[in-house]
């Protein structure tokens, strides 16, 4: 494409969740819109994360599924990975949503450009294109949606047997023993993902314990089935380098100890990327993190300028992203929205056991000097969990104390168990509403259901409850 100059009403830089659903949401208010990328429309949530790593994690779930199929009256032989079946079948779902999200863009009249956009004075982006060539546009108002990329430690350069989240979504085999680095809720999901495909897997993590910011009770579910997994789960370590040898590597961690692994997954987190958007000739402020500064409305000290997602520092996930979105959307057409109330957002990890919550944990609450009443049951009595097998886990509710001793208003919701992350909504309205331990033991669950447990903890609170 060679040099055009074309003015629109939003430019937006960056496809990924927060940079496509601005411009398809704008672009259905009747905005003329143009979205700048530079490489594949969903970026890294749908080509090298959130998608492909659960495409992965079903492969696991199916294998655990036919390894246990002799308890549900289902004999088979010992079953075996075809890991490049498995990579083959993760890009046919993520070349369907690209172009999902392309006939999407097409239909409501986005116009894509295909480039590294760069914003300039006057909202003009420049925007670079692979053949060399340049255009040239502007908006009337800007969001930028550039997102992030993994974050890296030092003699852990990625190439060969040391892979980031980036990399190891492109194996077509799976390596026998394997080291992670990080124990956050992405180096969780591969270490469960790869234990369950029969990966000998170590998490070295540098803090006291993995998933920090779970409630406790909570990440002691999932230590206690990562444990059961054969999950070798080292905290308190950090590492020092590696030795590479053929066909894989030495890694060297905490006073002296050494590990020796077919590949590393170097997962330590992700720092915004705002490398390529110029910026200099603008308002535009980014922190000494990486962060693009933005007010409650994701505005930056640009005028009409926003920015979303990944970008700027708020919870880095997708849903946020899409939130954040429509936010600045219905920001720039004068719509008066609410800003978004970050410390209430629905969280998700697809591990096995998989973890989902909404509001503070029991600790994180108990800090902020709130006096709370807390309620929790097990999954192990769960009519469904047990027709499922899946009987670890747990619902988890904290309520503010009211001045006659009694539970009140759902603070935080917290699930760690079969299928959670299908589970939390109700969970999340609970908390987001405000509403009372009373209001919420009003309201029905299907029975037999996963959500019972939900209802029931509830209703425990109250006083009264059918069991325990």
């Amino acid at each position: 494409m060679g040099s055009v100059s074309e003015h629109f009403d939003l430019v937006v830089i960056g496809a990924g969740p927060g940079g496509y659903s601005a411009a398809l949401y704008a672009a259905s208010a009747g905005l003329k819109v143009a979205l700048v990328e530079k490489d594949a429309l969903g970026g890294t949530c749908l080509n090298r994360g959130c998608i492909p790593a659960k495409a992965f994690l079903e492969t696991a779930a199916v294998m655990r599924h036919v390894e246990h199929s002799a308890d549900f009256g289902i004999q088979s032989s010992a079953p075996t990975v075809q890991f490049a079946v498995t990579q083959a079948r993760k890009q046919k779902i993520v070349a369907g949503l690209v172009g999902g999200i392309a006939a999407m863009c097409k239909g409501r009249k986005v116009e894509v450009f295909n480039g590294t956009g760069r914003l300039g004075a006057g909202r003009s982006v420049t925007v670079s294109h692979a053949d060399g060539q340049q255009s040239s546009i502007s908006g009337d108002h800007v969001i930028l949606a550039t997102g992030s990329v993994p974050r890296l430690i030092p003699g852990f350069e990625r190439g060969g047997v040391i892979m980031t989240s980036d990399e190891v979504l492109d194996l077509d085999h799976v390596p026998g023993r394997i080291a992670v680095i990080g124990g956050g809720a992405i180096g969780c999901e591969f270490a469960s993902t790869f234990a369950d495909l029969g990966a000998q897997v170590t998490i070295l993590e540098g803090l006291p314990k993995i998933l920090p910011g779970l409630d406790a009770d909570v990440a002691k579910v999932v230590v206690k089935t990562f444990t059961r997994k054969k999950i070798d789960i080292r905290t308190g370590v950090m590492v020092n380098g590696h030795t590479p040898r053929d066909g894989g590597t030495t890694v060297h961690f905490g006073e002296g100890e050494s590990l020796e692994v077919d590949a590393v997954v170097v997962s330590v987190g992700r720092r915004p990327f705002a490398d390529e958007l110029g910026l200099d000739a603008t308002a535009v402020r980014v922190d000494d993190r990486g962060f693009v500064e933005v007010d409650e409305y994701c505005r930056t000290a640009e005028d009409r300028v926003y920015a979303i997602g990944d970008l700027i520092n708020t919870p880095q996930l997708a849903h946020v992203g899409y939130a954040e979105a429509v936010m600045a959307v219905k920001h720039l057409l004068g719509e008066n929205p609410m800003p978004i109330m970050y410390d209430r957002v629905p969280w998700a990890i697809y591990c096995h056991p998989e973890v989902a919550w909404a509001g503070p944990g029991e600790e994180e609450a108990t800090a902020a000097g709130l006096d709370v009443v807390v309620g929790r049951h097990p999954f192990k009595f769960n009519s469904r969990a047990q027709i499922l097998g899946e009987t670890d886990g747990m619902v988890k509710i904290i309520a503010k104390r009211t001045p006659d001793g009694r539970a009140g208003q759902i603070l935080g919701v917290h699930m760690v168990g079969p299928w959670v992350t299908e589970q939390l909504s109700g969970g999340y309205l609970a908390v987001n509403w405000e509403a009372s331990v009373d209001e919420v033991a009003e309201f029905i669950q299907p029975h037999p259901s996963l959500t019972e447990l939900f209802g029931e903890t509830v209703m425990s609170m109250t006083g009264r409850s059918f069991n325990g």
